[in-house]
């Protein structure tokens, strides 16, 4: 296992304890709650300008049209004042 995973579950399956009121028995699932918390994390983790989440997004078709849309138009407009030069 990845140490620093190990050592983030640790940490919060320790915090989740406190929260609840550090209650006897319930260290497995303070834990299994620890490691769903820091998969979801590392899931939707980006790079710090989101190129990689673009990149994603554009592979399984799911980036936002709105954009797409937004600079379709801007080319066609200027297709047509160059035309009408």
């Amino acid at each position: 296992m990845n140490r620093n995973r190990d050592d983030w579950v640790n940490q919060r399956a320790y915090a989740i304890w406190e929260e609840e009121g550090r209650p006897h028995g319930r260290g497995e699932s303070h834990w299994a709650q620890a490691l769903r918390e820091f998969e979801q994390l590392e899931a939707t983790k980006a790079s710090a300008d989101g190129s990689d989440l673009i990149e994603k997004l554009k592979a399984a078709g799911r980036l936002m049209r709105t954009y797409d849309e937004a600079e379709a138009q801007d080319n066609q407009s200027s297709r047509r004042k160059t035309a009408g030069r």
